[in-house]
């Protein structure tokens, strides 16, 4: 699918976003972008930026399974990534 221009600039600085310094949650952002987020809804986005706000401890204890986020569009987007394959 080719992007905007205005598409590339938003993928570009959501990759720099996507850095958490957790090598785990790196691979798992990196996989949506690379797979996801070209097709994703305007909605669908919207969530995952919201994704990009919580603290990392909060993000890992929800995409290792220890907890469920609590926002039923962030648990759904979580669920959706812990399913991609490697």
């Amino acid at each position: 699918m080719q992007l905007s221009p205005e598409d590339e600039v938003e993928l570009r600085r959501l990759r720099w976003k996507c850095r958490r310094g957790m090598r785990e949650l790196d691979q798992l952002f990196g996989r949506y972008l690379d797979r996801e987020w070209r097709r994703a809804s305007i909605g669908d986005r919207a969530v995952f930026l919201r994704l990009l706000e919580c603290e990392d401890d909060k993000l890992w204890h929800w995409f290792m399974g220890h907890e469920v986020a609590p926002d039923a569009g962030l648990a759904t987007l979580v669920s959706a990534i812990r399913q991609l394959p490697p």
